[in-house]
């Protein structure tokens, strides 16, 4: 190999070299600004790259690199909305990687008294607003449907952990939870409703009582049977947490907390007032534990049709067959309650 060959070899290798490492910089070193080991960053639904980029310059270090690597793997031409994770010390090469995998969100919810609360914490989880989730569900036509009324349609929402897309639509959100509730009454479940003569929306909305009278999960069937019992004899329920519910909503305040239902509060004009009302309320005053609901499609046989809250064991009850006894043990939680000096 001569002289002159030898030097071009050598010039090109080192031309290569020099391009081999710009590449690399420019591509695979970091190009991250955030001080965290990862974050989340979320592309809203037919986002455009210019879009992008507003949303992505605050992390990243260098905006034409970026930008070059997203044009040579065609992300500017096909952008994808969605919830992306960055790590602390991708490059460009990654990056881009990154906004093509769209990371699922973990939704739990409980224990939520409205079906605006419901909304409100999906809301804070993906990209629909509450009030766009809110409109999903209380549309008509779905509804009717799928056999929900406005009042009852928080029935609907299985109190448990799913996965969804952030980018989930409102209207395919409802539809999931559709599949969740249908999945939830299976044929056991259906046939323990039918047998108790309550339709699933009823169970859920008897259960929701049964889960605000009582925190402790092993006294549930007991409670379950007392309302239970009081349905097939035709008395009314007398659940204090559903005139708790009535008063709050009069008030159109769910955050005031109501420790003790007073003789007056009794005679609220409600629907959801179970002590003037026969019969159950039009939709459930909270999304009740599974355990709760199982509750009442597993109920405690007895003839128990009173209970109060005991001063002996707290947080659970006391419980009567006859209304003497019950008078005996009101009294004692009443003396007891009046000792704390608790007026609401």
């Amino acid at each position: 190999m001569n002289k002159k060959l030898k030097i071009i070899l050598i010039a090109a290798a080192g031309l290569f070299l020099v391009v081999a490492i710009v590449v690399y910089a420019k591509f695979f070193t970091d190009n991250t600004k955030f001080s965290k080991n990862e974050l989340y960053v979320e592309i809203p639904t037919n986002s455009k790259f210019e879009d992008v980029q507003k949303i992505v310059s605050p992390f990243i270090e260098n905006a034409s690199g970026f930008n070059l690597m997203a044009s040579l793997r065609s992300y500017d031409k096909n952008v994808k909305s969605g919830r992306f994770l960055f790590k602390k010390g991708m490059g460009n090469f990654a990056l881009i990687a990154s906004l093509r995998r769209n990371v699922p969100v973990k939704i739990a919810f409980n224990n939520q008294e409205r079906l605006e609360n419901v909304a409100q914490r999906i809301g804070s989880e993906i990209e629909p607003d509450s009030l766009q989730l809110i409109t999903a569900f209380r549309d008509s036509t779905f509804l009717k449907k799928n056999g929900f009324t406005k009042e009852n349609v928080l029935a609907l929402f299985i109190p448990n952990s799913y996965e969804f897309y952030w980018n989930t639509s409102a209207e395919k959100f409802r539809d999931k939870m559709v599949e969740e509730y249908k999945k939830f009454w299976n044929k056991d479940r259906l046939a323990k409703a039918e047998q108790l003569g309550l339709s699933p929306e009823e169970v859920i909305t008897l259960a929701s009582i049964v889960h605000k009278e009582t925190v402790k999960s092993d006294e549930r069937p007991r409670v379950a049977g007392v309302y239970l019992n009081r349905l097939e004899q035709g008395m009314p329920l007398q659940g204090d947490p559903t005139v708790i519910y009535a008063l709050k909503l009069r008030d159109n305040d769910f955050n005031q907390v109501i420790k003790r239902v007073l003789y007056g509060d009794l005679t609220i004009n409600s629907p959801y007032n179970t002590y003037v009302n026969i019969g159950l309320p039009p939709g459930p005053i909270a999304q009740p534990d599974i355990s709760a609901i199982d509750a009442v499609l597993n109920p405690e046989k007895h003839d128990y049709i009173y209970f109060c809250a005991s001063v002996e064991r707290f947080g659970y009850h006391e419980f009567a067959s006859t209304y003497a006894q019950h008078q005996v043990n009101a009294k004692k939680y009443a003396d007891w309650l009046n000792g704390t000096g608790t007026k609401r």
